[in-house]
């Protein structure tokens, strides 16, 4: 008789689900002796549970499933994403004092990028955005250092070889030309790290503004910078995949 499956889960992944914190801080929080399974104290991340089975306790409560929280943030320039800089930087977590739970980026913006930053809880509506299989299309504004041809766009367009292999076709609309700059608005639908900047650089030019204005059915909308809202219901709806792809790319067209 085949074995009945059960839902599994490693213990890091269970707090980082509940809400609790990053994987990273459970990892260390578990090192640190402050969880136990089933009465007894685990020291390995890693160890395997039976979420219908196994009793969790952190520092000796039970654990529960925070509420979800969803945040848009127009990031300003000149803060990184992750929650201490060695070096001292500030990050966005200065720009949310009011919220009281733990939360994190969804997916990265570099020092010198602005724009928007969904900022949540939720690590399945994370592993959507961030996933390059859900293709999620990201759409940013660029001012490049040089005017480019209307052929440069569409290398753009149809694909560009970077060190880590082609890229996705993607959508790329000139706005103007301003003096020796182009301005132009992209959408991709992948994730590489610097991956904007890394396509202008291999056209001969190099980014020097560089701002996300949509996710998915998400456009930053009125948003001032430095400032961030809560997401509506409708919202993070369209973001788990509710919207069509049509809808979620019609503001990019």
């Amino acid at each position: 008789m085949e074995q009945e499956k059960r839902p599994l889960k490693t213990l890091e992944r269970v707090i980082s689900k509940a809400g609790l914190g990053s994987r990273t801080e459970a990892r260390r929080w578990i090192h640190q002796r402050r969880v136990s399974v089933n009465g007894e104290m685990v020291e390995n991340p890693d160890t395997w549970l039976d979420m219908e089975r196994d009793v969790v306790l952190f520092d000796g409560k039970p654990l529960e499933r925070r509420e979800r929280i969803y945040i848009l943030l127009y990031k300003p320039t000149g803060y990184i994403t992750t929650y201490k800089d060695p070096e001292g930087r500030p990050t966005v977590y200065a720009l949310l004092p009011d919220v009281d739970t733990f939360i994190a980026p969804v997916g990265r913006l570099d020092l010198d990028t602005s724009g928007l930053l969904v900022v949540t809880n939720d690590s399945a509506l994370t592993e959507r955005i961030t996933n390059p299989d859900s293709h999620v299309p990201k759409t940013y504004l660029v001012k490049s250092s040089t005017l480019l041809s209307e052929e440069q766009l569409q290398q753009l367009r149809d694909g560009i070889m970077l060190s880590d292999g082609p890229t996705r076709p993607a959508r790329v609309a000139r706005l103007r030309d301003s003096g020796k700059y182009t301005h132009f608005e992209i959408t991709l639908t992948e994730g590489r790290n610097r991956q904007v900047r890394r396509m202008v650089e291999a056209l001969g030019a190099v980014v020097l503004k560089l701002v996300r204005v949509q996710i998915g059915a998400l456009p930053i909308g009125g948003l001032p910078i430095g400032r961030w809202r809560y997401l509506t219901a409708d919202e993070v709806a369209a973001l788990r995949g509710d919207a069509t792809p049509e809808q979620s790319l019609s503001p990019s067209d």
